[in-house]
């Protein structure tokens, strides 16, 4: 996977122009940020740089620009939010070609320890195309050195994320990760690879076909590993049992029948729900009330759907939990969004508050449920990345991180 990488501790940066691939690809009202967590999150790499006496140029992509750059995803607030938070001017490069003559200027008159934006990446269209060599080495034309700190995107190979790595090291540059990089993969990475014993994986969320990869992985590395969510109903029809409503993936009968078996021969310890918060209809709005009834997993009506592990469960899966020394969370237990439906997720998100154990928080909904639940602060580590975090945790190799220089 590429654990042991150079980071921005590593090298020297005074004089030089330093090339930092950063997420903000933060959440937009009217042109207002409305959540500045990731802006927050790159500035020890941004600051570490700035007094080590390098030209920080930094770049990054905001949403998904389906219809061709347009205002609406131009990254001006967020220059306009980062000077603040820096106390210095960051110039920023409106320029809709990003690497063009208007970047050029900017960086040539940049002196150490000024900052310059460059426009959303993704406003070139290479950034995501296989043909992406030439914004891969316009990039690489602006820098001397290249830091990842995007973890969110390191599983995609775009140009300014690991494209650009070839151009910089063909001109003597180093590239290297930033302090949230080495942060995933100092705690994701080494979770899966080299987890203290015991470790329990938590897998939910409403798909066991978003999970497959990471199910097999995981139950080869962990020692428990707790299946809870809309996945759970596919296991327990696997196993025979009635599931009413609930949601199915019946081509994965088999693949769930699979895993079950291979747990067993390897002597791990798969748990699954032992009853269910089942509802009539669903709720509409989605936080709307809703009526609930619970029904033991072995006894589910045919006429309901399961949308929530049950108190049993959820005591199950606490206990499971406290003599843990590594634990990884992947996946809602339940409907969260709704408060009705969120016992479940709560349940389990304080269990992992309350143990000693490493506690990491795959990205995602369950990030979203951890913070919203209030016990943020009281995880070792919250993944920035959805996606990334999934493929870290199936054991993939993330383009950005092998990118990166080895130490």
């Amino acid at each position: 996977m590429g654990l042991n990488k150079k980071s921005v501790d590593d090298i020297n940066v005074a004089g030089k122009r330093v090339l930092v691939r950063c997420d903000f690809n933060v959440p937009l009202k009217d042109g207002e940020i409305t959540d500045e967590t990731r802006i927050v999150a790159a500035l020890p790499t941004i600051q570490k740089l700035l007094n080590d006496g390098g030209k920080v140029i930094l770049c990054s992509h905001l949403g998904k620009v389906k219809n061709g750059p347009n205002e609406k995803e131009s990254l001006a607030p967020v220059a306009k939010r980062l000077s603040e938070k820096l106390g210095k001017e960051v110039v920023f490069v409106a320029d809709y070609n990003v690497t063009g003559e208007e970047a050029t200027k900017a960086v040539e008159a940049m002196k150490e320890g000024d900052v310059v934006l460059l426009q959303n990446t993704r406003f070139r269209g290479a950034e995501e195309t296989k043909n992406g060599e030439e914004f891969s080495k316009e990039l690489a034309d602006l820098a001397d050195v290249y830091v990842c700190d995007a973890f969110g995107s390191s599983h995609r190979a775009h140009a300014s994320v690991a494209g650009v790595t070839k151009f910089i090291s063909e001109k003597g540059g180093e590239n290297v990760v930033g302090y949230l990089m080495q942060k995933e993969i100092d705690f994701l990475g080494n979770a899966v690879e080299n987890p203290v014993r015991p470790f329990v994986a938590i897998l939910g969320g409403a798909k066991v076909a978003d999970k497959l990869n990471v199910i097999n992985n995981l139950l080869e590395k962990c020692d428990t590993l707790i299946i809870g969510g809309g996945m759970a109903y596919t296991f327990l029809k696997a196993q025979g049992y009635e599931i009413g409503l609930s949601l199915v993936d019946n081509d994965k009968l088999d693949y769930c029948k699979e895993m079950m078996a291979k747990a067993e021969q390897l002597g791990k310890k798969l748990l699954l729900p032992v009853d269910a918060v089942t509802i009539k209809d669903f709720p509409n709005p989605i936080d709307a009330p809703v009526e609930t009834e619970v029904y033991d997993a072995t006894n589910m009506p045919a006429d309901r759907e399961g949308c929530d592990i049950g108190p049993k469960s959820a005591e199950l899966f606490a206990e499971a939990v406290k003599s843990a020394k590594t634990v990884v969370w992947n996946g809602p237990m339940g409907v969260f969004e709704n408060p009705t439906l969120a016992a479940g997720t709560l349940a389990v998100a304080k269990a992992l508050a309350d143990t000693d154990a490493t506690t990491i928080i795959g990205g995602g909904d369950s990030a979203a449920a951890v913070n919203q639940m209030g016990y943020g602060d009281k995880m070792s580590h919250i993944s920035t990345g959805g996606g990334a975090s999934l493929e870290f945790l199936e054991g993939k190799a993330l383009p950005g991180v092998m990118a990166a220089d080895d130490k």
